[in-house]
């Protein structure tokens, strides 16, 4: 899939100047294995509203919103599987893995902070505040996960980047799509996307009688 290799080539290249060289290598080492669905999820959805939209802009937001997940689920991975313990050495690897996780998501930010996209990011790390703290006092599950927030998230900022707002059943799609995955890890975007991915999109973007099967009843619905 050509969007995976564009995905993380934006990715990498958004942080390319990040300092020290060894800071750097940890976050490039965080994007090699991981799934590129929010960031295929972003070009899919700039290309079936507008495929004239601009490639280094769309790639550009593709960045911001595969930096932002990968910042949240770092810092996901790290409430669950906490790193360290009581005779823990000081500087061990969980302390840079926080830093990387706050560096990947103030990058997201600055990818998107001048576009229409920048209230849903903020409002995407606010629900995985609140996720998590319901989490953590076990609660039970919250009505939106992050998988669910970033897929709306990369298609807001993708339709955008063409001028349009995005469909609300587009939204509605790619919010059933997350929860159709199951637990994170997210697999990755060849097996984790059908293989339609882009025709479904396209059909849900111009046809509001999409087919129930791929439609939940709204985008913010539980």
């Amino acid at each position: 899939m050509e969007e995976v290799a564009r995905a993380r080539g934006a990715a990498r290249e958004a942080i390319e100047d990040i300092s020290p060289p060894r800071l750097r290598e940890v976050m490039d080492d965080q994007l090699g294995p991981s799934s590129m669905i929010p960031g295929v999820l972003t070009l899919l959805s700039a290309r079936v509203v507008d495929s004239s939209a601009d490639r280094r802009e769309v790639e550009r937001r593709a960045a911001g919103v595969q930096l932002i997940y990968e910042g949240l689920g770092l810092t996901r991975d790290l409430v669950y599987d906490e790193p360290w313990t009581a005779d823990a050495e000081p500087n061990a690897p969980g302390d840079l893995d926080v830093l990387v996780a706050d560096v990947l998501v103030a990058r997201g930010f600055r990818l998107l902070a001048r576009t229409e996209a920048a209230s849903k990011a903020v409002e995407t790390v606010r629900e995985f505040g609140r996720e998590q703290t319901e989490a953590y006092a076990d609660h039970g599950p919250t009505a939106r996960s992050l998988e669910a927030n970033v897929f709306e998230l990369a298609v807001i900022a993708g339709a955008t980047a063409t001028g349009t707002e995005p469909p609300l059943p587009l939204r509605q799609y790619v919010v059933s799509l997350a929860r159709s995955l199951g637990e994170p890890p997210l697999p990755s975007a060849v097996e984790g996307l059908p293989e339609t991915i882009e025709e479904v999109m396209g059909r849900v973007s111009v046809d509001p009688g999409v087919d129930e099967a791929v439609r939940p009843s709204s985008a913010t619905d539980p």
